[in-house]
Formats: structure tokens, C-alpha cells, sequence
């Protein structure tokens, strides 16, 4: 899985692979995601993200932790050696972990899970090659599988669905797009999104709008800004604009040129570590 969607500086990531799901979690995890890196002491790499609008399960070398929804740009700084395993979880796996998303918006909690991480742990300190990624998956997809347990929703794979249109298909630009789509009230809509997601359907549509433009803002160089505005259904170039600015902090036209590396405001990748 080679997309870098939702990655605003992909030329800095380090080791990064993204793996699809086991069939025996296909209804639980979106993907699995594994960064690896090796950072000279001293120094620390930042990674910007506008994060997919979900929840994440994350096995690092400290522990297990569940990792809420965000709600704005966020970034994770690297230093030393290390690795990550994240499964972005589908809305049906997140009641597993919480009852209450939204209060776990922007916020990190730790998650009792010694099985997962003694054996994660074990095949991604291995140097065995390319394989330990998929065998880290494995071991991840089993522990979860157990730990779920057979049963699904109908209402749980109702929040899969809502979360599967929204973020796939372009022409739901409001809410009642995605209740059409899916047969059902604008109501339902929000109550599954509140206890399944944490972020509100319009949240939803937002947030893919503003990675896709992102992504088409850093692919393409010469593209018009006010004709991708136009294309993922924004009313007009100001209000793309205003996004930007609102969520990640700055303009498209400034990104683009973060991102061709313009020396006088492109924030530093790597820097010394106070």
C-alpha cells in the first residue's frame, strides 16, 4: 500500500510501510501502518501529519497505547532507534477499546496488552529481513481477532460503512450525501458516528476534503489552486484556503512551496534535540 495520504512531507518519512489487513480482521482494521527508523544521536526528526479521522491501536517499544481521534494537524518527533506497529482501527473495533471516543479526541491512553506487545516486540527487534513486518502483522491481526471476538454489529459495520463512503467517494460533500448513500437518517448518521467514531459526520467530510487537497496540492505543481478547490466541492478558492489555514496552520500556496523545499519557510526536518 503505497499511498502517503494524509502525510504532508513524505519525503521525510523514514522506514514506512502500510500492509492491508488479515481477512480475520478485515471488519476491525482500515490497515496496519510500521515506521522504522534510525536517527543519529542528538538530532530529531518531526513527521506531520493530518492523521485519517480515526482511532488507532499502536504497539511501540514503551507499551500499547490507544490513540483517539484528532481534530486538527499533528506531528511526532523521532529520535534513536525505533519502530512502530499501528493498526488504524475501522469504527467497529473502537467500543472495544472505549465507550466514549470523543473524550479520547487528541489524546493518547495506555492499553493493558502485554500478549501484543511481547510478541510484536519480539519479531520487530529481529533482523530478519522484509519479513517481520507481515509477521508483526500476524501476530497483531491474532491477538486482535481473540480479543474481539466473533461478533460484529449491525450497527458497528453501519459506522464501517459511513466511514467507508465518506472517505472513498468524493461526490459527499454534506451530510445528507452519506445518508442517501447509505439508506438512512441524517439522525443515525450522528449517533453512529458519536458512539463508533468520535467526530461527527460533517468532521468526516471535512477532513478527507482537506487531505485529498493536500495530496493534490503536493503531487502536482502546476495544478490551479482554485480548480482543486472546485473539484473536491469547495464553494471557492478562499475557503480551501481557509481550511488550510484553520487546520494545518498555513495556505495551500505556502505548503507547496514547504514542499518544493523552498529554503526561507520550510520547517526543519531533522534538528538538534534540547
Amino acid at each position: 500500500m503505497e499511498s502517503f495520504k494524509g502525510i504532508l512531507y513524505p519525503a521525510r518519512l523514514p522506514s514506512f510501510h502500510r500492509l492491508p489487513a488479515p481477512p480475520s480482521v478485515a471488519e476491525l482494521v482500515q490497515w496496519f501502518w510500521l515506521p522504522e527508523w534510525d536517527i543519529e544521536p542528538g538530532r530529531t526528526s518531526r513527521q506531520h501529519l493530518i492523521a485519517y479521522p480515526g482511532s488507532n491501536l499502536v504497539v511501540q517499544r514503551g507499551g500499547v497505547v490507544f490513540s483517539g481521534p484528532t481534530t486538527r494537524a499533528a506531528h511526532r518527533d523521532l529520535t534513536g532507534r525505533g519502530w512502530a506497529v499501528g493498526a488504524l482501527l475501522r469504527p467497529a473495533a473502537v467500543p472495544l477499546f472505549t465507550d466514549c471516543p470523543s473524550s479520547l479526541r487528541d489524546t493518547e491512553v495506555a492499553v493493558a496488552a502485554e500478549g501484543l506487545h511481547l510478541s510484536a516486540s519480539e519479531v520487530m527487534d529481529t533482523h530478519d529481513g522484509d519479513t517481520r513486518r507481515e509477521r508483526a502483522v500476524d501476530a497483531f491481526a491474532g491477538w486482535l481477532a481473540c480479543f474481539a471476538g466473533p461478533a460484529v454489529s449491525e450497527e458497528a459495520l453501519l459506522a464501517n460503512r459511513l466511514m467507508d463512503v465518506i472517505g472513498s467517494d468524493p461526490s459527499v460533500v454534506r451530510v445528507e450525501d452519506a445518508a442517501s448513500a447509505l439508506a438512512v437518517s441524517q439522525r443515525t448518521l450522528q449517533r453512529v458516528a458519536r458512539k463508533y467514531i468520535g467526530l461527527s459526520p460533517a468532521a468526516l467530510i471535512r477532513r478527507r476534503r482537506l487531505q485529498d487537497a493536500a495530496e493534490r496540492t503536493r503531487l502536482d505543481a502546476s495544478a490551479d489552486l482554485a480548480a482543486i478547490a472546485a473539484e473536491l466541492g469547495y464553494a471557492d478558492h478562499a475557503h480551501l484556503t481557509n481550511d488550510f489555514q484553520k487546520y494545518l496552520g498555513f495556505t495551500p500556496s505556502t505548503y507547496r512551496r514547504m514542499v518544493a523545499g523552498d529554503p526561507v519557510i520550510e520547517p526543519v526536518e531533522i534538528r538538534r534535540a534540547r
